[in-house]
């Protein structure tokens, strides 16, 4: 078991598996990208195997494959197979975009990966388009479809934008009224690469719910777990449920369970921290197992309290990464 030096536990695994992505949004990176890794710096599918197992041997239960675009890797499907056969892991979940995860869908269902997170932050296909720099919609619409009339447990992640999809968050939850989906709102952070910096944002979560409120009065707040990074509410005559996650007033701190880890190896215990460690050069080198466990442990009894701690941690740099390099 994995405890942190403030005593809480960690079992939770988000595993970045590439940094590349196919859509350019624009709170994500610049429109030109940015310098992806070059594939030696990448960790290997076998490597990403062996970390994993490594890190549920610790005990973590929970993998969540983000990216970058998992997809876009051509040998994901290879570590998902590993991943659904491995010993004490209990969940595995994605987050994509969509665009490229219509070719899986069958295996997914057949290997028991049914917990899908999709990125749109628009049901406006000329807003979706401004946002993504890219024509991607109805690929993205007809996969989200397929994914939910199939059976998935599918979650909607819209990350309100001031001035581009504000205007978007009623008729998501229209649309989306008869299926059982979660619709989840999160708070803006500026993690683009740099060409972005706030101090603070409109649309936080006391905003996002009272604008929700004007059009659905009738609502009520859900009981979540502990460690749920969103708060989570039920419109009556709603199949399914939304959600907001205050990504950047960070009040879930205290209950944190996460660790990540980059697709280049990097240990990050905060999504607004420095990297504690990077596991690629020692899962190339003498004692791996032995090793990463040792990293493993000094990482996570270093991590800050809070994501305001990690951010002091480089003040002056924390925003300058894109958000595809940090791991979604």
């Amino acid at each position: 078991m994995l405890i942190d030096n403030h005593n809480r536990q960690i079992n939770y695994l988000r595993l970045a598996v590439t940094d590349r992505c196919n859509l350019r949004c624009n709170y994500c990176m610049p429109s030109e990208g940015i310098d992806f890794a070059k594939n030696d710096r990448l960790l290997t599918i076998d490597e990403l195997i062996q970390v994993s197992e490594i890190l549920v041997g610790q005990g973590i239960d929970k993998i969540r494959i983000t990216g970058g675009e998992p997809f876009v890797r051509k040998d994901l499907m290879l570590l998902l197979r590993a991943l659904s056969d491995m010993n004490g892991l209990n969940e595995i979940s994605v987050t994509t975009n969509a665009t490229v995860i219509g070719p899986h869908i069958d295996e997914l269902k057949e290997l028991g990966i049914k917990n899908i997170n999709v990125s749109l932050d628009s049901i406006n296909r000329d807003t979706f388009e401004r946002i993504t720099r890219r024509n991607q919609f109805d690929t993205v619409h007809n996969n989200l479809i397929r994914l939910i009339t199939e059976g998935f447990n599918v979650r909607i992640n819209f990350i309100v934008l001031e001035g581009q999809n504000e205007q978007d968050m009623i008729p998501i939850l229209e649309v989306m009224k008869h299926h059982k989906v979660s619709i989840r709102f999160l708070e803006e952070m500026p993690f683009n690469g740099g060409t972005k910096s706030f101090t603070g944002i409109k649309w936080n979560h006391k905003a996002i719910l009272e604008h929700i409120a004007e059009s659905y009065p009738d609502y009520r707040k859900l009981e979540s777990p502990k460690t749920s990074t969103s708060v989570n509410y039920k419109i009556k005559g709603h199949a399914g449920t939304f959600g907001i996650i205050p990504s950047f007033s960070r009040t879930f701190c205290g209950s944190c369970n996460r660790l990540r880890v980059t697709a280049t190896g990097d240990v990050i215990t905060c999504l607004y921290g420095k990297p504690k460690s990077n596991l690629r050069e020692v899962i190339r080198g003498a004692s791996p197992k032995e090793n990463i466990e040792n990293e493993i442990l000094k990482a996570v009894g270093a991590r800050a309290k809070t994501g305001f701690e990690a951010q002091n941690e480089h003040a002056t740099t924390v925003f300058g990464n894109s958000m595809t390099s940090i791991g979604g």
